[in-house]
Order: C-alpha cells, then structure tokens, then sequence
C-alpha cells in the first residue's frame, strides 16, 4: 500500500476482482485520496493504517468472505470506519440490511463515477466530524482528571443546579470553601461560564452521577 500523503483522508477498498480494485484506485486518487485495495477482509485487517481509514468500499461477496457478515464484525468491534457497500448482485433484503448496519451507501456494479466519488466524500466528511468529535471528548477527559476529588464533587452538584449554601450542606463544607472549589474546577475545566460547564459535564456523564450521589433529583 502507497502512502505519499498523509495529510489525505485514506479510503480503502476490499474487492476480490483485482480489475475492479485496479479501477477504483486510479479514480480515487485522482479524486485526491490517498487509496489502499485488499482483496480481502483478512488483508485489510492485517494493514497498519485500517484504523486510520477515513472510508471502506466493501464488496458484499467475496470469493472466501461475506461483505454483510465483515461490516457487521465490525459494527461489533467498534471500528467506526463508514462503509460504503457495493455487489453486482444486490436486492433489496441485501440493500436493508447492510444499511441498517449504517453503510453510507449501497451501489450497484456497474455504477458511475460521480456517485461513487459523492458516496465517498460523505463518508470522510462523516470520518473527520466523529474524529472531531472524539478529540474533543478526550481532551475534556483529560481535564476532569485534572480536579481533585473534592472539585469532581462540587462540578457534580454545582451542574445538577444547586447553589453555593446547598452543596456546602451536602458536603459538610462552608460556602467560602465551595467557592473556591468552584473557581478552581472552572480555571481547570476551561469553562467560560456555569453554561458551558453544563455541557462539558453532560459529554462526560458527571451531572447526573453527581445529583445521584448526593440524592439531589
């Protein structure tokens, strides 16, 4: 497999007809992909970039696999890859079932160019925005891990809605000392405003856990 940039969002394709593979490489790249052909679920698995693919063009039947039975291994395993499905031999049980599994598309062989090219860029938009997504959560992770315990404590209740004088309560604390919990947490979690700590906190699961804990509904 080539890889001569990898600034290029990496689509890569599981054919076992090496025409086909041959075919989908030359467009892809002059589409400005960066392209990796298997001719076999095995293969790809076996490439140190898979993780990194932005797009997967599956073939729904290969000569030792079963393209349906590889994406849904998949789907199991977590591997977010978006997929796009194709088969010359498609029908309709076929085309519900590999989109349930939440392929981007199905195409029928012979299919045109721009609608493969078109499928594939939704594929990496939808790549690049779970990526995002992602780095963002873990940054915010990394933040949390940041508080001490008694700041995870005070984040917990303060985005739960209650006040200074109540979790000063809840915590057998004084409310000077809650304050300036409260200043730290939100120097640390970057937070502009109790807004925002809100929707930090709903990303990582800790307003709720924090009301509960507490008994505050």
């Amino acid at each position: 497999m080539k890889n001569t940039d990898t600034n290029k969002p990496l689509v890569c394709v599981i054919d076992d007809d090496a025409e086909v593979r041959g075919s989908l490489d030359a467009l892809l790249r002059s589409a400005d992909f960066r392209v990796g052909t298997f001719a076999s679920p095995d293969e790809f698995m076996a490439c140190d970039e898979a993780d990194s693919a932005a797009c997967l063009i599956l073939d729904v039947r290969l000569k030792n696999a079963d393209g349906l039975e590889f994406q849904q291994a998949l789907l199991e395993a977590d591997a977010r890859v978006p997929v796009i499905l194709i088969t010359g031999h498609g029908d309709i049980p076929m085309t519900v079932r590999g989109m349930k599994a939440g392929a981007v598309d199905f195409l029928a062989k012979p299919f045109v160019d721009d609608a493969l090219l078109t499928a594939v860029s939704e594929a990496v938009k939808r790549d690049q925005e779970r990526r995002a997504r992602e780095h963002t959560d873990d940054s915010l992770k990394a933040l949390y891990a940041s508080l001490t315990p008694r700041e995870r404590d005070v984040m917990g209740l303060v985005t739960a809605g209650l006040m200074n004088k109540q979790i000063a309560a809840k915590l057998a604390l004084s409310e000077v000392t809650v304050k300036i919990h409260r200043g730290n947490l939100m120097r640390k979690m970057r937070a502009p405003s109790l807004a925002d700590l809100v929707r930090m906190a709903e990303t990582l699961g800790v307003r709720d856990s924090g009301a509960a804990r507490y008994g505050h509904a």
